[in-house]
């Protein structure tokens, strides 16, 4: 059974979603993000995906201490991802109650750095991001284009152990008009010991059930539950089926 990961975007302290990654189509929904966490938890949910948009587009992570009052809150298993481009930021982000780590401009523009993060830490806690768009891997908070296909990124480092890679088609992402499930099953097939996470688009419990019916592993899930086109309650459904 696929799993369903609620993301938390987070920009000033507040939950928001944006459309196609375009920071000025900012949407704000609650500033009250330990609750959302704990409702979440509430219902069944395991793992929760939280993306430092401040941090995304610094060099340094900026909601650190959202992360910690998340991780103090519950006992959710956190993916953070958002401004890790140093050593530094990532001991930051695992010492604030991360369990792993979102690593995406730092493995195209700094690949060395990646691999030595993926030795030392492990392929269970660091975490491949491949943000695409236009067929390229989008990174600095998907404010520049690279000239690396997602095949091309996996590929690097495949021989260093990844395991995990989350891969959002920036198309798709906020316009909950469908994920692109062409690519997400090229990807899980192609690269079938590696557990792709699809990220962007999803718009009901339908898509859910699609990714899962085509062997996908995981998915997350954001502007869909904040718009109320899937209700705690359906998610609740899904994991009762597990």
């Amino acid at each position: 059974m696929i799993e369903v990961i609620p993301a938390i975007d987070i920009i000033d302290g507040q939950c928001v979603r944006l459309t196609k990654g375009d920071y000025s189509t900012k949407k704000s929904y609650s500033s009250d993000i330990v609750s959302l966490a704990k409702e979440y938890e509430s219902i069944g949910i395991r793992k929760l995906h939280i993306v430092d948009l401040d941090g995304a587009k610094a060099s340094f992570p900026k909601n650190l201490d959202n992360l910690k009052k998340i991780a103090e809150a519950t006992n959710l298993d956190i993916q953070f991802g958002g401004g890790i481009k140093s050593s530094e930021a990532l001991k930051a982000v695992f010492d604030s109650g991360a369990s792993r780590a979102i690593c995406g401009s730092v493995a195209v523009t700094q690949p060395e750095i990646m691999c030595d993060w993926l030795r030392e830490y492990g392929t269970e806690r660091v975490i491949l991001g491949a943000d695409i768009r236009d067929g390229f891997v989008a990174t600095h908070g998907w404010l520049e284009d690279s000239a690396f296909s997602v095949d091309d990124l996996i590929e690097r480092f495949i021989p260093y152990g990844v395991s995990q890679v989350i891969c959002t088609d920036i198309s798709r992402d906020g316009t909950l008009q469908g994920p692109s499930f062409a690519l997400y099953e090229r990807l899980q097939g192609k690269y079938n010991v590696i557990n792709i996470t699809a990220s962007g688009g999803i718009s009901s419990i339908n898509d859910i059930q699609k990714a899962n019916e085509l062997g996908l592993r995981s998915v997350i899930v954001g502007k869909a539950i904040y718009e109320g086109m899937i209700t705690l309650n359906n998610i609740k459904e899904w994991l009762q089926r597990e």
